[in-house]
């Protein structure tokens, strides 16, 4: 058997991993400004969360959500706290794109509708729903095409009035900061709108923070930046450091039915474990506070660097914390090549000429300062 052929892949295997270092099989060490598609929050391979993983396994990795998991209660606890919403309830599972679904599901249950608005480039998984959610014509597949979603503009709030004013939108589902969409930050002014035009119509607001959240924005959650509090904020990616986890967070409006949601996988032991010591690293080492220090940092480094005309072909710098954006004016392809084969740097990208940062909130200033230098030299 041979593998289903769907990822254009380097031709780079990557063996071992600390902190913000990767090295490749054949022991070449490489710069990871790119965390995995943002999934590594607190470092690759961090002994406090090592040590964790391995206790818990060899004690128990896994048992059903019949039975009482002091773990999850634990998390919940401990994720209220540090994310400021206490009040709120916890449903774990496996991925972002089961997040997002939960949501939407338990939107629709909430008020009882089936429409859902969603942004110009967004991207919320590849699941039934949220991928109709995700504006990418090329991976929603016919059966898929429900016609649930009407895709709005970033920012424009009297586009989203209208829609939401017909009376029949479940809910709205927004990326503080997108992602896939090419590092495109939602205003104040846009948010706040939304959630007093959702409280009026009895919409639901969601929060997708699955790669915006979980400090890397420099604050928990992206949209706490703007004053909001949704009625649902879903989180995936770095909540447990590249264990596969994902979980809601529910307002207390939402009463919860037995049977109503449910997971075979999720909450697991082993994750809820690793999720712990992820919170254990990310408050002992400030890594919230990091990843505002740095990335503002590297956001204004950039932005002076491009303004003097030292970086050839970089057009904008935008971003949050440790979640930057790096526009072109020539596709992205041969500079992240470059990068990634010459300087031995790994960088995400979005569309067809942003260069996309999402590194660990490890990420250290001289490691910061490393990589303007080695982005510099590819781009000369």
């Amino acid at each position: 058997m041979e593998l289903f052929d769907v990822y254009p892949l380097f031709d780079i295997a990557i063996d071992k991993g600390k902190g913000c270092r990767v090295w490749d099989d054949k022991g070449q060490k490489y710069l990871d400004l790119y965390g995995g598609h943002a999934v590594i929050s607190i470092g690759h391979s961090h002994p406090h969360y090592v040590e964790a993983i391995t206790k818990q396994v060899n004690k128990l990795g896994f048992y059903s959500n019949s039975v009482q998991n002091p773990l999850q209660k634990e998390l919940a606890t401990r994720l209220g706290k540090v994310s400021g919403y206490e009040d709120y309830q916890l449903f774990l599972i496996n991925s972002g794109a089961e997040a997002n679904e939960n949501a939407m599901k338990l939107a629709s249950f909430y008020n009882g509708r089936t429409r859902i608005l969603s942004m110009e480039k967004a991207f919320h998984g590849r699941t039934s729903l949220a991928v109709e959610a995700t504006n990418n014509p090329k991976i929603i597949a016919p059966i898929n095409d429900n016609g649930h979603v009407t895709y709005l503009p970033i920012n424009d709030l009297p586009a989203w009035q209208e829609e939401i004013e017909k009376g029949d939108v479940c809910a709205v589902i927004i990326e503080c900061i997108q992602g896939v969409g090419g590092i495109r930050l939602v205003t104040k002014e846009f948010l706040q709108g939304l959630r007093e035009l959702c409280d009026k119509h009895n919409t639901v607001l969601i929060c997708d923070e699955i790669q915006c959240g979980y400090g890397r924005s420099g604050k928990f959650f992206a949209h706490q930046h703007l004053n909001v509090r949704p009625d649902i904020i879903t989180v995936a990616k770095g909540i447990c450091n590249g264990f596969p986890m994902g979980g809601v967070l529910i307002s207390p409006k939402f009463k919860p039915i037995y049977g109503q949601l449910g997971t075979t996988f999720g909450g697991n032991h082993l994750g809820c474990a690793g999720a712990l010591a992820v919170l254990d690293v990310i408050e002992q080492e400030q890594l919230v506070e990091n990843a505002a220090k740095v990335g503002a940092y590297l956001i204004d480094t950039l932005t002076a660097e491009m303004q003097a005309g030292n970086l050839p072909h970089v057009i904008d710098v935008r971003g949050e914390g440790l979640m930057i954006g790096i526009e072109l004016d020539i596709p992205y392809k041969e500079p992240r090549t470059r990068l990634i084969k010459e300087q031995h740097c790994f960088t995400g990208c979005s569309g067809t000429n942003v260069i996309r940062l999402l590194p660990p909130l490890c990420l250290t200033m001289d490691e910061a300062k490393d990589f303007i230098e080695r982005f510099k030299k590819a781009l000369a």
